[in-house]
């Protein structure tokens, strides 16, 4: 059986991480004792101090002792497989969650905190030996007499485990014999390792330079204040903030390639190891998600790619540039409706553009929001980015946020409370072994969330240029959470495809590579510098193992759904009312089908690109028009 090892679910958005304007002026990073405490987790809603985790840590450990009663008499009787399930799903593997859970978030605290380090990597390491200890239970399943099983998962104790059955009678091809099972299971921790390294390295250890502010005095770059000088007005500032940041990922360019393809290589390990045919697919059997699903997305994209070429033409055209680099890319071409928001502001328009999902929604979420489950501000050490810490029976889920006030933080907000929410329904309405979903479907709830609040504030848009500036606001979450991932999905598609042939990479390869892509992508009308090529050791993702994809096929599934809510309102919100609640209880495509959304037609990522150039169309009337 495997353990879950939580991926995180990760906001695309790593954008500005300032508290509020006053620290981006003068520079700090508030300590973690300045925060208002309302804008911080509660961690001790899950446990009220170290000393009941160390006793749950130590309770756990005893557990695995326990799994020794069960192994080898599984063949004896439904009883006895019901018992060990039972043993492993709701106890150990239950219990297991809670412990990461809290040891995670108080470890992205604090990235400096040894001791949270090395409580961090305890649990870790029992996780994988939970999963060792638990080895045997899908092997002996499967040795069961096949005139027998059908009786089996038939008996009353059983048949809630069905979906299990299936899944593992589905890899059967694919798993290991009893000891076999066991080392990839001690192995996990070194697979987990180059993620591990990589974010230490990038997040603890690397100085970023001092660069002179768009005010002319001294301007610390992080990885969250980088995308203040990306957004800003003054070229310049944009231009010194872009070749900044990549100064220690350049220094570091070696290393970050060696750590990247040893973590490929492992991949590769585990693929042939359970006699996959590829990565690719080992990666795709994990949620039984067709290997066309994802060639497909890339073939379609790269067939109506010229849509992304009109886009940067308009954008070149609008701020009336020589030469378009990639720190262009993010500027507003409307700056006169740029607005600060503050967080309480940003609350307030969500519940008014999420009203549409009904009282019990807005009730739901609002439990997320008023009870310390969000981590508002940038803090010293504290983790970059925005995430969701995903589903955890008997725990509600919390949300890392790094607030600035730009129009993007509101969007993330609304981004990881649909993650928020569809944890939530999964948590509620599923039992522990189907209390998750699959990553398949994880950025589908959160985007569906996003679409609503454009939609919503397009509608209330009062003048001409808001309009506009909203219009872009669209424009650019399709180019970076469907194009840009779809360009990272390829990208990790034929590294990974091309060193499993023997291919060798090196930091020089991959980055050309890297930027081969990104001139496909954005077209003749980029000038693609060289800062860009070396985009690709930024992307944590990657460590992920085919992850990125599923942003892409995410958000063309949102848009299908936000769409019906908008026009059919009851009948479509309670078939995705379904969706959230349906967890990992089915497979993934067959879930989104009985939500009414066909992920292996091309369809949904057709209309989405439509919607695009409709959008574009708009856009254009609307500066056309006097």
């Amino acid at each position: 059986m495997k353990t879950l090892i939580r991926v995180y679910i990760v906001a695309i958005f790593m954008i500005l991480s300032n508290q509020n304007e006053s620290n981006a002026q003068n520079n700090s990073i508030p300590d973690r004792n300045k925060i208002d405490p309302r804008y911080t987790w509660d961690v001790n809603a899950i446990y009220k101090n170290q000393n009941d985790w160390e006793a749950d840590f130590n309770k756990l450990s005893a557990y695995l002792k326990e799994f020794k009663k069960f192994e080898g008499k599984l063949s004896s009787g439904a009883d006895t497989i019901a018992l060990c399930l039972d043993f492993y799903y709701s106890t150990c593997n239950t219990l297991y969650q809670k412990l990461f859970l809290y040891s995670s978030l108080n470890h992205d605290l604090d990235q400096a905190d040894q001791k949270m380090q090395s409580h961090f990597d305890r649990i870790k390491t029992l996780g994988a030996q939970l999963s060792a200890a638990a080895a045997f239970i899908s092997p002996e399943i499967l040795k069961i007499d096949k005139n027998k099983f059908p009786l089996f998962i038939s008996h009353p104790k059983l048949i809630k485990y069905a979906h299990i059955f299936d899944e593992i009678m589905r890899k059967a091809e694919h798993t290991l014999s009893k000891s076999e099972e066991e080392m990839l299971s001690l192995y996990a921790p070194i697979d987990d390792s180059f993620m591990n390294v990589y974010q230490m390295l990038t997040n603890a250890e690397v100085k970023f330079p001092t660069i002179k502010g768009s005010d002319g005095n001294d301007f610390q770059l992080t990885h969250g204040r980088y995308y203040n000088g990306m957004f800003s007005l003054d070229r310049d500032f944009r231009k010194r903030a872009y070749q900044g940041i990549y100064i220690p990922f350049t220094d570091y360019k070696n290393t970050l390639a060696t750590l990247y393809t040893s973590s490929i290589k492992s991949k590769i390990f585990n693929a042939q190891a359970r006699k996959y045919t590829s990565t690719l697919e080992a990666a795709l059997n994990e949620n039984n998600i067709p290997v066309e699903v994802y060639t497909n997305l890339i073939k379609t994209v790269n067939e109506n790619i010229s849509v992304m070429h009109r886009w940067t033409a308009l954008k070149k055209k609008i701020l009336k540039l020589k030469d378009f680099h990639p720190y262009d890319t993010y500027v507003t071409l409307f700056p006169a409706e740029k607005k600060d928001y503050t967080y309480d502001q940003a609350i307030g328009i969500i519940i008014g553009a999420l009203a549409i999902m009904g009282d019990d929604y807005i009730r739901d979420m609002k439990m997320a929001i008023f009870n310390r489950r969000i981590d508002v501000y940038e803090t010293k050490g504290k983790a970059t980015g925005a995430y969701s810490s995903g589903s955890t029976p008997g725990v509600e889920p919390y949300i890392l946020l790094n607030w600035s006030g730009d129009l993007n933080d509101v969007f993330t907000l609304a981004h990881e409370l649909g993650h928020n929410m569809h944890s939530h329904y999964t948590i509620s309405n599923q039992e522990p072994q189907y209390a998750d979903y699959p990553i398949f479907l994880a950025e589908i709830a959160s985007t569906t969330n996003e679409a609503l609040l454009l939609d919503y504030l397009l509608k209330n848009a009062k003048t001409k240029s808001e309009k506009l500036s909203l219009m872009e606001k669209a424009l650019n979450n399709f180019q970076q959470t469907f194009f840009r991932q779809c360009r990272f999905a390829e990208f990790e598609m034929l590294v990974q495809s091309r060193m499993e042939k023997g291919e060798v990479f090196t930091a020089e390869t991959l980055a050309n590579l890297f930027g081969e892509l990104y001139q496909k992508q954005w077209g003749p009308e980029m000038t693609v510098d060289n800062e860009e090529k070396y985009s690709w050791s930024r992307v944590h993702h990657f460590f992920y193992n085919f992850y990125v994809f599923q942003y892409s096929t995410g958000i063309a599934a949102a848009q299908t759904f936000a769409t019906a809510i908008e026009t059919e309102r009851g009948p479509a919100i309670d078939r995705y009312m379904n969706f959230l609640k349906a967890g990992n209880s089915d497979y993934a495509v067959r879930i989104l089908m009985d939500a009414g959304v066909d992920m292996s037609s091309p369809q949904p990522i057709i209309s989405l690109i439509q919607k695009m150039n409709d959008i574009l169309n708009q856009m254009e009337a609307l500066i056309d028009s006097k």
